[in-house]
């Protein structure tokens, strides 16, 4: 087995398919030049191609489509961005409904292009259950995320309360307090979706090299160990290894994300258990637990995760045994009748956070560069979003899509602070988190110390924003 099959259990499942494709070798030129073979360069290229389809198409991968976060993250398919209340509160009224409906329709654009391009990803748009669990202070705070859903718009059809009963009908938690259920999200087997846009891209035209990491990059021109493409258009895809390309790791820090996954269920634990329709599932705390039920009836879950000073990426994530008991802990905290299953993969990817917690799309037409990233976690949707937005950009296309809040100027990003400062800010905001979460699981902890841990982390929280 190759070892990019350890990548994740997604790039596992795939069986002996990742045979590199052949490495830039030479010189070359092309009318756009895409760094990175993750969904939002595969993205990008899809979409111009569909709209242009005499576009001379090049995507550098640095390993093979899919190694980075696109072939590693928890499958679900989200039909919103990161911020996006705080971004949508700059638009009249007519254009909010107008952007919520865009963002909504995410994972069913991602179902009509599968569908379209027979790409079997096992797509199932069952929605997602954010679920107060394991102290009732989490049923408190999802009621008032309800009221702020609410207060910007959002109806009954999109985001409701479930009392404890209706939960139980799709998901059996421990200890539940109830729960609210969106339709606007699907899972999927991520690495058959990235793997399975290569496919489809190169049909289309797109040529694609793998082992091709880019050394250089200049306004029309990329360069890689054995060879160069001169573009007029460059997109740096590259999210979370922004940090590799300068200047664009400014704009977004490498965090690290961490899963786990079962082996698969026996159908009288998943009768335990639920998620009979492919729901998503997460519980609200501040530091989210998540999962989903995958097609061969194991259970992913990710919880936590890391940063590395100076914005160091991980390269190397194979799990250690206390990185996988804490998430089994806090896996059986929730799923108690899982006790005796056995974990049988673990690992993790770096994803791109960027300042303010607001994802980007960038078009700079006088230098010749497109690039979108900062989705913070979300951006198996989110990329489908950004790819298309960067096409039209790129072709100077005035659309819906382009003139939507998270499209910013070139120039207009935040930076993030230097370091010592992000470490410490860092690591002062985990900590508060993990207080208030050890305080509040405490059945026994007095008022005063829950009220103080969730004031300090409620500030800390604030601070990010």
């Amino acid at each position: 087995m190759a070892a990019t099959q350890h990548i994740s259990l997604w790039m596992e499942q795939l069986g002996d398919s990742l045979t590199p494709r052949a490495a830039l070798q030479g010189d070359i030129e092309a009318d756009v030049a895409i760094i990175g073979a993750g969904f939002t360069g595969l993205w990008t290229a899809y979409y111009l191609k569909q709209q242009a389809p005499d576009l001379n198409i090049v995507v550098l991968e640095a390993e093979i489509a899919g190694f980075g976060a696109s072939g590693r993250n928890g499958g679900w398919l989200i039909g919103e961005v990161l911020g996006e209340d705080r971004l949508l509160a700059t638009l009249d009224p007519a254009a909010r409904v107008q952007s919520r409906a865009l963002l909504h329709d995410i994972p069913d654009e991602v179902g009509r292009v599968i569908t379209r391009e027979a790409i079997d990803c096992h797509y199932r748009k069952g929605g997602v259950l954010y679920c107060a669990a394991r102290y009732p202070e989490q049923e408190v705070r999802l009621r008032q995320q309800l009221a702020d859903w609410r207060t910007h718009g959002h109806g009954e059809e999109d985001y409701r309360w479930l009392e404890v009963a209706a939960l139980n009908q799709q998901l059996r938690l421990a200890t539940p307090y109830g729960a609210v259920y969106s339709p606007h999200v699907a899972t999927i087997q991520p690495a058959r979706l990235v793997r399975g846009l290569a496919e489809c891209v190169e049909r289309m035209g797109v040529k694609l090299y793998e082992h091709s990491r880019v050394t250089a990059l200049q306004p029309g021109q990329l360069s890689t160990a054995h060879g160069s493409v001169r573009a007029r258009w460059l997109v740096p895809a590259v999210e979370g290894y922004a940090t590799t390309l300068p200047p664009y790791g400014q704009y977004q820090l490498p965090v690290q994300s961490l899963i786990i996954a079962t082996e698969p269920l026996s159908d009288a634990l998943w009768e335990e258990i639920g998620l009979r329709h492919g729901e998503a599932f997460s519980e609200n705390s501040r530091q989210v637990s998540y999962g989903q039920r995958t097609r061969d009836n194991r259970l992913v879950f990710g919880a936590r995760g890391g940063y590395r000073f100076g914005g160091k990426l991980r390269q190397d994530f194979t799990l250690t045994p206390d990185e996988i008991t804490l998430r089994r802990q806090l896996m059986l905290e929730l799923f108690p009748m899982l006790a005796q299953a056995r974990i049988s993969h673990g690992w993790g990817g770096n994803l791109g956070v960027a300042r303010r917690f607001q994802p980007h799309m960038v078009c700079d037409a006088a230098q010749g560069v497109a690039w979108a990233g900062g989705y913070g976690g979300e951006g198996v949707g989110a990329s489908n979003l950004g790819g298309r937005t960067l096409a039209d950009m790129i072709l100077g296309r005035d659309t819906l899509l382009t003139r939507q809040p998270w499209v910013r100027r070139p120039g207009s990003l935040s930076n993030w602070e230097p370091e010592p400062l992000r470490w410490l800010g860092y690591n002062a905001i985990i900590k508060s988190f993990v207080w208030e979460d050890r305080t509040l699981k405490q059945a026994d902890s007095p008022v005063w110390k829950r009220r103080l841990a969730q004031g300090v982390a409620g500030f800390m929280e604030g601070l990010m924003q």
